[in-house]
C-alpha cells in the first residue's frame, strides 16, 4: 500500500510539474530586436520541481538561434522536463516542447510537443496559418479540423515568453490570445505586487502575478479554488524565477536554481 501511495503522488507532482511552466497564457508589448529585450539568444533557466519538500523533477527553458518557419525568421524556444531518480521508477517522465514565434514577437508560426509521461506518448504539431486564421493540430500525423484564431495568438510556451514583454509595464492586469491547436482564448493574469524573494539561485526583487484559472486544464480544473502565482524578477531579464500552486494533491513548488547564458563568440567578434 505505501508503494501505491508513493507512485499516485509522484505521477500527479510530475505531470503538473511538466506543465505548469506552459499553463500560463498572458500578454505585453514591446517589439522584438529592441534595446532591453528580456530574453537573449542562449539564455537557459533551470529550475527544480517539488511537491511540499519533496524533489520531483527538473525544467529547463532555453532560447535557441534563431531560424525561419515558412521562410519566415522565427525566435526557438523550448522548454524539457523531466522526472527524478525518485519518480521515474513509479512514472517516468521526458517532455520537449518547442515553440517558434515570428521576429516581432506578435504571434506563433509552429509549435511541438513531444510528451512522454508513463504510458502516454504524444508527438503534437500546431500549425499556424496566419493566411487563413487557422490553427491545425496533429498527433503522431493524425490530422482533426483547424480552429480560429484570435490575432496575435501565441502557443502556451510562446505567450510565456511574450508574458516577459510586459511585466512592470504600468499596467494592472496583462492578456493574450493563446492556443493549444484545440482551442483559441484570451489569457489573462494580475500583476499583485512587488515582493523581495529567495531560491536556490539568489534574493531577487520580483512581480508577483496571479494567472486566471478557468481556461486551464488538468489538476486545475479538477481542483477547487486552486491558486496559481509566479514571480518574474523586477529588473530587465524579466525572469520567472518562482511558481507555486496549491490544488487538490497538495502544493507544488517551482524555483529557479541557475540562469545562464551562452555567448555566441564568433557573432560577438564579428560586433
Amino acid at each position: 500500500m505505501r508503494l501505491y501511495k508513493q507512485s499516485k503522488s509522484g505521477r500527479a507532482v510530475i505531470v503538473f510539474a511538466c506543465s505548469i511552466f506552459v499553463s500560463v497564457a498572458l500578454g505585453g508589448a514591446g517589439p522584438a530586436g529592441a534595446s532591453g529585450l528580456p530574453f537573449v539568444v542562449g539564455e537557459k533557466l533551470t529550475y527544480i520541481l517539488k511537491w511540499g519538500f519533496i524533489p520531483a523533477g527538473e525544467a529547463v527553458m532555453e532560447v535557441l538561434p534563431a531560424t525561419t518557419v515558412s521562410g519566415e525568421e522565427a525566435y526557438h524556444f523550448v522548454l524539457t522536463a523531466r522526472s527524478n531518480s525518485f519518480v521515474d521508477p513509479f512514472y517516468k517522465v521526458r517532455d520537449r516542447i518547442e515553440s517558434f514565434t515570428d521576429a516581432g514577437m506578435t504571434r506563433s508560426l509552429h509549435y511541438i510537443k513531444k510528451q512522454r509521461e508513463g504510458s502516454t506518448d504524444k508527438d503534437i504539431v500546431v500549425t499556424f496559418d496566419w493566411d487563413e486564421k487557422t490553427a491545425r493540430y496533429s498527433n503522431y500525423g493524425e490530422i482533426i479540423d483547424p480552429i480560429s484564431l484570435l490575432p496575435g495568438t501565441f502557443d502556451p510556451l510562446g505567450a510565456f515568453f511574450y508574458t516577459r514583454l510586459a511585466a512592470g509595464t504600468n499596467v494592472d492586469e496583462v492578456r493574450r490570445p493563446v492556443t493549444d491547436g484545440k482551442k483559441n482564448v484570451v489569457g489573462r493574469a494580475r500583476i499583485i505586487k512587488k515582493e523581495k524573494i529567495s531560491v536556490p539561485a539568489g534574493t531577487f526583487d520580483t512581480y508577483k502575478l496571479e494567472p486566471e484559472m478557468k481556461d486551464v486544464g488538468g489538476v486545475f480544473r479538477k481542483s477547487k479554488n486552486a491558486i496559481l502565482h509566479i514571480w518574474i524578477t523586477a529588473d530587465s531579464r524579466r525572469m520567472l524565477v518562482k511558481v507555486k500552486s496549491k490544488v487538490i494533491i497538495g502544493s507544488f513548488i517551482g524555483e529557479l536554481v541557475s540562469a545562464t547564458q551562452q555567448i555566441d563568440t564568433v557573432n560577438a567578434a564579428e560586433r
